[in-house]
């Protein structure tokens, strides 16, 4: 498909903006992972050291998405939550 006229360029950076924001969500989502990966399995690990990493988390994905606390409070706090809830035993 040939795109040509006015609205051509506009297309391509919208393509270009689509295409790295995916790759800024996968990084998140890595990120994210990996520090769930962290709390799950190190057995050392404080309950103030993870509380710790999940805050420097949420302030790493939301300097890359910023202005989307809402998206955070219902995506990713209530997965930390679970996961404190249930390796360190807390209500």
């Amino acid at each position: 498909m040939e795109l040509n006229g006015p609205n051509a360029e506009a297309v391509v950076i919208s393509a270009e903006e689509r295409a790295e924001e995916q790759k800024l969500i996968r990084r998140m989502q890595m990120m994210m992972n990996m520090v769930m990966q962290v709390i799950a399995q190190d057995g050392s690990l404080t309950i103030d050291e993870a509380a710790q990493m999940i805050a420097d988390s949420r302030k790493a994905a939301l300097a890359m998405f910023p202005g989307k606390e809402l998206a955070y409070d219902l995506i990713w706090r209530p997965r930390f939550q679970r996961l404190m809830r249930e390796r360190f035993r807390i209500m």
